[in-house]
């Protein structure tokens, strides 16, 4: 967009333009071009005087090559706003003025073919978030009160409602699966490359009370592609309020978060605007007075300035950058609410993360187990699983989940009579005998201490981070057991990406005790750990570290990092897909919960930064040259030309981001998928 204004031009501005009407502003551009060139064969070729078909082919020029021109300047003046069009429209009366029905055409013709040209190419990049709006079907197959499918508008959905999926189909609003069995294909929405499994929901009362905590197995979003089998969906967001309305409209919106660069441009541009004023009206006075110059001759230089002095490239320089850097973003599952943190994330000098779902899974697993001496791994296996199976704490789900596997069902055991000691453990009957699974406090409040060997196991494996479970069977000691929270596989892989990328220091604050999260820290490789934190305390720690750390990231949930995060200079939520908190709240929003993808918004970030002033370089630069051609000779059609040339180069070198590292996001990340509960 050709800009001369104080103002950037927003994503509003392109979309309208791009999709309202860059095929007839082309059309009306190239009829431009053929009168323009009739009036010179008319004029030069067959020597007609300028005052008959001449005059009418530079006549009808001005009408096609001013059209458009002429309704942006209207519309931008009448918003206080200074643009390139409205200059453009001046240069070509004033060279009427003076009879120069030619150099005005042609100024008109370029300037035309030049916007027109420009809007199509921008058009590439807001087609790549218009067109995640199309992506949900206008109607769908709703099952209500236990009835036969109906087809209704996806406006007519409702929270609560049963939609039925079809195989292959795209899938009309988010919700839990209730019936059924598919793969789901998530890229449109969270830039997973591979299909999701999906399968019904255990428990549907409690999936209704948190659907936005239910794993990504049960879970489907609007705009997705169901796969070969049939799914039946029950609603929990109306169309309006999908994660893909909302992913939408802040993509849309995302320019209202203007970048530094940009800010900078728009203090530049007021002072600029009225220097080349003065300077145009200077160069007209010093022509006239000093030189002697007739004033046909002088106004002619004078508006050759203003048109090479012009910064329509400059103007363009960010938000194009900007644009193709959003739409490539969240064409690879990342929301980036516009230039001003896609900007700065390239220059975090510090990055915190939580660990709970972000550096780990925020899933126990079990991490070692230990028999006492003379007790075969088959006996405490057999003796945990059966006990446990019977709790629904999380640590004995995970129990029964990891170990499960290793006793086969004709050796199952069975538990009876089980009872939870609060804040102790539990204890169970298992063929006649007494069965306690729980912490050394249940123990030592009986008088029991520990055999050495397995004393010796319990400090070591307490040291590194575990939550440990002592198993008495009878009066024996059996063993350990220990679980823990453990990272994903991927950290410390990103970890290290992320200093490959010289971001100078990693840092991870939790809520969890100073033992944990050293543990967690040692295995990621983190440089500071910082245990037993509340949420007030992650905040002051992100100020502390943001006085000698800036810009400083985190990297959290958004929930209940998102004091944190608001605190940060940039906050980055992990599996922002389906959270309403977590989208409003960040500045970054990775849509999948795939750490993974952080280190590649870094070097995105860093990329389009790099655009920006190559851009801004290329944009001054030409107005410097043109500036000083006009003064030796150079007229008006061929600084158009340049002109808009420049403007085109710049968007085209802009537009280069919509494929940056293309299938390239998880470079050097071997992507781990989060692990079943």
């Amino acid at each position: 967009m050709n800009t001369f204004s104080t103002a950037a031009p927003t994503t509003d501005d392109v979309q309208e333009h791009a999709h309202g009407s860059t095929h007839w502003e082309l059309w009306f551009a190239i009829a431009a071009g053929l009168t323009y060139g009739a009036g010179m064969i008319a004029e030069y070729a067959i020597g007609l005087p300028m005052l008959g078909w001449p005059l009418a082919f530079f006549l009808a020029t001005y009408f096609f090559g001013g059209f458009f021109t002429v309704r942006t300047a209207i519309s931008s003046t009448l918003r206080g706003r200074f643009e390139v069009d409205f200059l453009m429209l001046v240069a070509a009366l004033g060279a009427a003025l003076i009879g120069r029905w030619a150099e005005g055409a042609v100024l008109l013709f370029l300037f035309s073919l030049g916007h027109a040209l420009e809007e199509y190419a921008l058009s590439r990049a807001s087609k790549s978030i218009e067109a995640l709006a199309g992506l949900a079907p206008r109607s769908a197959l709703v099952r209500r009160d236990g009835g036969e499918p109906v087809e209704v508008p996806v406006e007519q959905i409702m929270v609560g409602d049963v939609v039925v999926i079809r195989p292959n189909s795209r899938i009309p609003s988010d919700g839990f699966v209730i019936s059924g069995s598919s793969a789901v294909d998530q890229s449109a929405v969270t830039g997973e490359s591979i299909p999701v499994e999906k399968e019904p929901v255990p428990d549907r009362g409690r999936a209704e009370r948190a659907a936005a905590t239910l794993p990504a197995a049960h879970r489907v979003f609007a705009g997705t592609v169901n796969g070969s089998g049939a799914l039946e969906v029950e609603v929990t967001a109306t169309a309006a309020d999908s994660t893909l309305s909302k992913v939408v409209e802040l993509v849309r919106t995302a320019d209202q978060a203007t970048s530094p660069t940009q800010q900078f441009i728009d203090r530049f541009q007021r002072w600029y605007v009225p220097a080349v004023i003065l300077g145009v009206a200077a160069v007209l006075l010093v022509a006239m007075y000093v030189f002697g110059q007739p004033f046909a001759d002088a106004f002619y230089l004078a508006m050759t300035v203003l048109v090479a002095a012009s910064p329509c490239a400059l103007a363009i320089a960010t938000p194009a950058a900007v644009l193709a850097g959003v739409a490539r973003a969240a064409r690879a599952g990342i929301l980036v609410k516009g230039g001003a943190p896609l900007e700065t994330l390239g220059q975090v000098k510090a990055m915190a993360f939580d660990k709970t779902g972000t550096l780990t899974w925020g899933l126990p697993r079990v991490t070692s187990l230990t028999p006492a001496d003379g007790t075969d791994d088959a006996l405490l296996v057999s003796t945990l699983v059966a006990v446990e199976s019977l709790s629904d704490h999380p640590l004995a789900s995970a129990i029964v989940r990891d170990l499960g596997d290793r006793v086969p069902e004709s050796e199952r055991l069975a538990a009876t009579d089980l009872n939870a000691v609060v804040g102790r453990g539990v204890r169970a009957r298992l063929d006649g005998e007494r069965v306690e699974v729980g912490n050394l406090r249940m123990f030592t409040e009986q008088q029991l201490s520990l055999p050495d060997s397995l004393a010796a196991a319990y400090e070591q494996a307490r040291d590194s981070g575990q939550t440990l479970m002592i198993v008495r069977r009878g009066s024996s000691f059996l063993g350990l057991v220990g679980v823990m929270d453990a990272a994903r596989d991927e950290s410390a892989q990103v970890l290290q990406a992320l200093r490959d990328a010289d971001v100078g220091l990693l840092v991870m604050i939790s809520g969890d005790n100073q033992r944990v999260a050293d543990a967690v820290g040692r295995e990621v490789g983190i440089d500071t750990a910082i245990g037993e934190l509340l949420p007030e305390d992650k905040v002051a720690h992100i100020t502390r570290l943001a006085a000698t750390q800036r810009p400083i990231a985190m990297v959290g949930d958004g929930v209940n990092d998102a004091p944190a995060m608001a605190k940060a200079d940039i906050g980055i939520a992990m599996g922002a897909a389906g959270s309403a908190v977590a989208l409003e709240t960040c500045d970054i929003a990775l849509m999948s919960d795939d750490l993974g993808r952080v280190p590649f918004a870094v070097r995105l970030s860093r990329a389009t930064s790099r655009i920006i002033r190559q851009n801004l370089i290329a944009s001054l630069a030409v107005v410097a040259f043109l500036v000083i051609a006009t003064f030796i000779g150079l007229n008006i059609a061929a600084v158009v030309l340049i002109h808009e040339g420049s403007t085109l180069i710049v968007v085209a070198n802009a537009l280069r981001l919509l494929n940056f590292e293309k299938g390239k996001e998880h470079d050097g990340i071997e992507h781990e998928d989060k692990p079943e509960h």
